[in-house]
């Protein structure tokens, strides 16, 4: 599977996937870079005169709701939309929508418009998504997992879609197959945007490979990965040194990185 997931970065290296985003205003910025340092082309159009049809230039959809505007919610209907129509992948970030319901309804809007790809969310956000009980604070988790494997599926299932839900152990499934990826550091919660980063980088990888699955997992594992290694290269606790060191991590890692690092079961 090491090796499956490999091809879809290697795919994004190959195919330079552009990635069209709707997405938070607070990490918009760390969102464009990250997407550069792993390969993929950026573009942040969100403007409801200009979205519907950049769908048409680009490789896969990103809509997260971070900071979700009048303006964001128009141009996200209308690119959801014509991605379906277009057969283009579309990665949704559900943030804090167990926390606003008016997140919920507007993502209820979201799944009228056509298919979503990938669902990627921590797991407070999942589990509320699947109808359990998900634990949030604001836009963070402060769930404790229980049930988020049994939440993962049945939200796959009933939107014929790849859930992934991040933490400290990261649990994609397709309903099907259910995959966990253990890589990762405590300091990636010590910065902000991680989770909005890791998002964009499951559109890149999904943008560029048609196994939705291998590549929402190929995306999760690199960044955590990746974070690892920033960590390691730290000789103390330092967020901002550690958040400089991540761009640079997700830049350098190698297949070679991936095979010997990588921590990957399948249920």
């Amino acid at each position: 599977m090491l090796e499956k997931m490999n091809a879809c970065l290697r795919a994004v290296k190959e195919k330079t996937p552009l990635v069209q985003a709707i997405t938070n205003y607070v990490t918009i910025n760390d969102c464009a870079n990250i997407l550069l340092c792993f390969g993929a082309s950026p573009a942040m159009c969100e403007a409801r005169i200009e979205a519907e049809e950049f769908v048409g230039l680009a490789s896969s959809l990103y809509i997260n709701l971070g900071t979700l505007t009048k303006e964001q919610e128009d141009a996200a209907l209308l690119a959801a939309r014509r991605a379906a129509e277009l057969k283009k992948p579309v990665i949704l970030d559900p943030v804090a929508c167990g926390a606003i319901s008016h997140k919920t309804s507007f993502i209820e809007e979201l799944f009228n418009c056509g298919p979503v790809t990938v669902i990627k969310g921590n797991m407070g956000e999942i589990k509320s998504l699947a109808g359990y009980q998900g634990k949030v604070r604001g836009v963070d988790s402060i769930d404790d997992g229980d049930d988020a494997i049994e939440a993962c599926q049945s939200l796959a299932e009933k939107y014929s879609t790849v859930v992934a839900a991040t933490g400290a152990t990261d649990i994609i499934s397709d309903g099907r197959r259910t995959w966990l990826v253990q890589n990762g550091t405590p300091l990636l919660t010590m910065i902000t945007g991680a989770g909005c980063m890791v998002g964009a980088l499951v559109a890149a990888a999904v943008g560029a490979d048609d196994d939705a699955l291998a590549a929402a997992a190929a995306a999760i594992m690199a960044f955590g990965l990746a974070g690892e290694r920033a960590a390691q290269s730290l000789p103390a606790v330092l967020p901002g040194t550690f958040r400089a060191k991540l761009f640079d991590s997700v830049y350098t890692l190698t297949e070679d990185d991936m095979l010997k690092g990588g921590k990957l079961q399948c249920l």
